[in-house]
């Protein structure tokens, strides 16, 4: 354990890391606190630890449970989103309001802000997302899903031309997949079924190239972004549902952690591209030794004896 703070009867539901290292945020059951960063120095130890700030967050004091929290790229602007369905975003530190709407959906389930933070998606518990101009303090778009879709998840990222793209993951009856959005046109690009059981929690790296999931039963899954395809898995990572997740900067580990109290990182290793070329070399050589075996040894093709050779 690198660190304990107590809350006390106040149980923390949601946490944001502020992106300039300045602190983090924390959702508690009636309001939200903001936690400094406090270096612990004795001539035995050199650590981390947290700290209640002096600053109070007004406009969040008695503002009931808050189930989204997120701050934008460069931590000027922070969104967050109510069990009330209430989404509010400000900018930050000054908590000057950007944006207010009552009732944004019937519950808040998930946000993120684009990279050049101009625009905000909002996900709830029913109906469609919600794309926010923030620069007009308007809705842009909305995110239509299918019938028997669920929403839970969203995250904007980029392709490998460097274009901006937003992935939602979304529950149906046939299993969990991830949506992928033009974030131009706010028009749906295609859908891939992921797994079968729910997914609890999503990440994507920052250089675009990895998404993961993360499952109700504790299951890990790494998915190349340009294929859609699945990298790797990673059964009962955790004994219990994967609550949190997220690559390193380099993209070359995952961080996840789980409500039975465990956390581990994920190397993420690269797919190897020469393995089934490298069989069908094999195979072919072997071939050729057979052929070139068969016309040394002038066999009779019609014979009804042919030399064979087992390959696996």
């Amino acid at each position: 354990m690198v660190f304990k703070l107590g809350t006390g009867a106040d149980l923390p539901y949601r946490m944001a890391v502020h992106p300039g290292g300045e602190g983090l945020i924390c959702s508690l059951p009636k309001s939200c606190k903001w936690f400094q960063w406090d270096e612990i120095k004795t001539e035995e130890v050199h650590k981390q630890g947290l700290k209640l700030s002096e600053k109070v967050l007004t406009h969040l004091e008695d503002a009931g449970q808050q189930l989204a929290l997120t701050f934008n790229n460069d931590g000027s602007m922070l969104a967050v989103g109510g069990e009330d369905g209430n989404l509010r975003v400000f900018k930050w530190p000054s908590m000057e309001n950007v944006l207010s709407e009552a009732q944004a959906h019937s519950t808040v389930k998930d946000l993120d802000f684009s990279p050049d933070g101009k625009f905000l998606v909002s996900l709830g518990s029913g109906g469609p997302g919600r794309v926010w101009d923030l620069t007009s303090s308007t809705v842009a778009a909305s995110l239509l899903k299918e019938n028997d879709e669920a929403f839970g998840f969203c995250r904007f990222s980029q392709t490998n031309d460097k274009n901006q793209v937003l992935y939602i993951t979304a529950a149906r009856d046939q299993g969990a997949c991830i949506v992928t959005w033009n974030t131009t046109t706010w028009k749906k690009l295609g859908s891939k079924k992921i797994v079968r059981d729910s997914i609890s929690a999503f990440s994507v790296s920052a250089d675009g190239k990895f998404l993961a999931v993360g499952t109700i039963q504790g299951d890990i899954v790494i998915v190349n972004s340009a294929s859609m395809q699945v990298q790797a898995v990673v059964r009962q990572a955790h004994l219990g549902i994967v609550t949190t997740m997220r690559f390193s900067q380099d993209s070359r580990a995952l961080v996840s952690a789980s409500m039975d109290s465990s956390a581990r990182v994920t190397v993420i290793k690269k797919k190897e591209k020469n393995g089934f070329s490298l069989r069908i070399i094999i195979f072919i050589v072997i071939a050729g030794i057979a052929v070139y075996l068969i016309v040394a040894m002038g066999v009779d093709h019609s014979s009804s004896t042919v030399p064979f050779f087992t390959f696996w």
